[in-house]
Formats: C-alpha cells, sequence, structure tokens
C-alpha cells in the first residue's frame, strides 16, 4: 500500500488573508478525509471567492489552478493575481514554484481536450481511493484524471467482480482502471486519441493489471459498436461520458451529444447482457435527456450519488443509470 501524498499546512493561524482563511478551511475539511480514503488528488477551492475566478486542484503534492477568465479581454490571469496566489501557497504548504501550475479556462478561448500545450513529459502517480494513475500538469489542457468523476468512478466498479466492462470515451482509462482493480474479469476501453490510448496502458501498468484481460482499442465509438453488434460482443456494464463536442480529423462527422446520445446509447444497448447497466454522463450543462428515445428501458438519473464532496457545482455533470 502507498500512503497517499498530502502536504502539511505551514503557517499556523495567520488569519490575514480571507483568500487564506478559506483554502487553510477547506484543507482542514478534506486532509483527514483524504488521508483515510487514500487519496491524494481532489479541488482545495471552486470558486468560492467571487474575487478569485480559479479553481485549485491538489495532485499528490502539486496544484493546478485553472483560471476562469471574466470575458473576452483577459484571457490570461492578472500578474499580480499569479505571484499573491503563488506566494499564498508557498506560505501555507511550504510548496516551490515548481510544485505550481497554471490554467486558463475561457469560453472564447479556442482549446480541445487533446490540445498539446508543450512536450515536458512529466508524469507523477496520484492516487485515488488508493488506485494510481499518471498526471501530467505541463503538457495538456486536462491532466489525465477527470477529479469531478470520483464518485462516478467508484460508483460505476462497485459489485463488478467478475464482470465484463466497456469504457466509451475511455480517454485514460480511469473507470477501467478502477473497475478492473475492484474485480472485473475483463475491461475493453475504447478512445480516438494515440495520447490518451497509451497513456490508459501506462495507467494498468502502474497498477500491475494485465493489458490481456483489459485491451485498448483506438476507435470512433460509435463505429466501434456497430463492430462489436456484428461479432456478438456482451458486457454487463457500460460506461459511456462523451464529449459535449468533438471536431476531430480522425472522425468523418461532427459529434454532438445532444444529437448524437441516442444513437450511441441505442447501440450500446445491443451490447448489453441481460440484466445488465449502462452509465451514460455529460458535462453539457444544455443538455436534455429524453426518456421516451428508450421505453424498454429503466433510466434514473444519479447526478446527486456521483458529486464530490471537494466541489460547490452542483451542475458539474450529470449522470443517468440505464438498466433494461
Amino acid at each position: 500500500m502507498t500512503f497517499p501524498i498530502i502536504p502539511d499546512l505551514h503557517d499556523g493561524e495567520d488569519k490575514s488573508s480571507p483568500f487564506g482563511n478559506c483554502l487553510r478551511n477547506n484543507f482542514r475539511h478534506l486532509r483527514k478525509w483524504a488521508k483515510r480514503t487514500l487519496t491524494d488528488c481532489f479541488r482545495l477551492y471552486d470558486r468560492e471567492i467571487k474575487e478569485y475566478p480559479l479553481a485549485i486542484d491538489l495532485y499528490a503534492g502539486r496544484f493546478c489552478i485553472h483560471y476562469f477568465s471574466p470575458g473576452r479581454d483577459q484571457l490570461e490571469p492578472p500578474d499580480n493575481l499569479i505571484v499573491e496566489i503563488d506566494l499564498l501557497l508557498k506560505k501555507l504548504f511550504g510548496v516551490e514554484s515548481s510544485s505550481i501550475f497554471w490554467r486558463t479556462r475561457s469560453k472564447s478561448k479556442l482549446s480541445r481536450q487533446y490540445e498539446k500545450i508543450r512536450n515536458s513529459k512529466n508524469f507523477f502517480p496520484a492516487q485515488e481511493f488508493g488506485v494510481k494513475f499518471l498526471i501530467n500538469l505541463e503538457d495538456y489542457l486536462d491532466t489525465g484524471l477527470f477529479l469531478d468523476h470520483r464518485e462516478t468512478r467508484k460508483l460505476f466498479s462497485t459489485g463488478v467482480t467478475g464482470q465484463k466492462i466497456l469504457n466509451l470515451f475511455a480517454y485514460t482509462c480511469a473507470f477501467s482502471v478502477h473497475a478492473a482493480k475492484a474485480g472485473a474479469a475483463f475491461t475493453k476501453s475504447v478512445d480516438l486519441s494515440n495520447t490518451y490510448t497509451s497513456w490508459g496502458r501506462e495507467n494498468f501498468i502502474l497498477n500491475g493489471l494485465s493489458l490481456k484481460n483489459n485491451p485498448i482499442i483506438r476507435s470512433d465509438c460509435l463505429q466501434f459498436l456497430d463492430e462489436e453488434f456484428f461479432i456478438s460482443e456482451k458486457y454487463d456494464r457500460i460506461i459511456i461520458d462523451p464529449p459535449t463536442i468533438s471536431r476531430s480529423k480522425k472522425m468523418s462527422y461532427l459529434f454532438d451529444i445532444q444529437i448524437d446520445y441516442v444513437p450511441l446509447i441505442e447501440k450500446s444497448l445491443k451490447l448489453l447482457t441481460k440484466g445488465g447497466m449502462i452509465f451514460f454522463s455529460t458535462n453539457s450543462r444544455k443538455f436534455h435527456f429524453d426518456n421516451a428515445h428508450f421505453p424498454a428501458c429503466t433510466i434514473t438519473e444519479i447526478s446527486h450519488k456521483t458529486l464530490p464532496l471537494d466541489f460547490k457545482d452542483p451542475k458539474i455533470h450529470r449522470c443517468w443509470k440505464i438498466t433494461t
């Protein structure tokens, strides 16, 4: 067992900064839970104070700061804000500048999940409920692990012993790794990106899991589902967590979740064993799920069960469980 890497507080009881007080209180609230659950990656701050439009995520002693640009004219964080936050994190947690990383999130900034920012290849392990994942805070817009789905992964992997699992739009295969560690007999992960399928393989290796029983396929998910149906493959549980919009050059069409969720779920249902279940999730705030498209299914929204305690926004994602 590897113990989680969680920093200590270093500043005593200095209450001169309201923002510092917020960070200190949040950390004290979360650290006992983090140590108990063997988790060292979680959200420390989630835009609680208007003057600080930030989310701060902690990954095994390193800090990833997401700056949410308030408008089109201010795409990057002001220099004085960067200096203030960096100094405060150093004071509170005793970290060096090399452990603090900044990201900008802007509606007007054209960015893609697969966009490469630089090429440091600086990966390090963090853990979630004792399951290890490789994190990269330098090279891509996203870090390798979507923290808002921590509880979704736990819920999905509960009771999977001996089951066969399919993970669509797998990213770095976190759902599959959790399921395999929880006793799933077989997982198959599908994603269109070479970068993330390779990253997923490394996550399995990091956890001592055989790739023979956990294959990772580079493919367009809708096309893949047709191919699996043709060879009569069946799965006990399927997780579907697609992007809202995808304009990948590797696809012959524009993927739009509001349009394509219907064929996506219909095709997945054809691969489901009797008594099996599908978890479907989206981060789209405008998405509407119409149960009438699936009259033979029992559909339950379970979003409230999948929201982590460290996220303040109840609309960070939505999730449904679908059974036949």
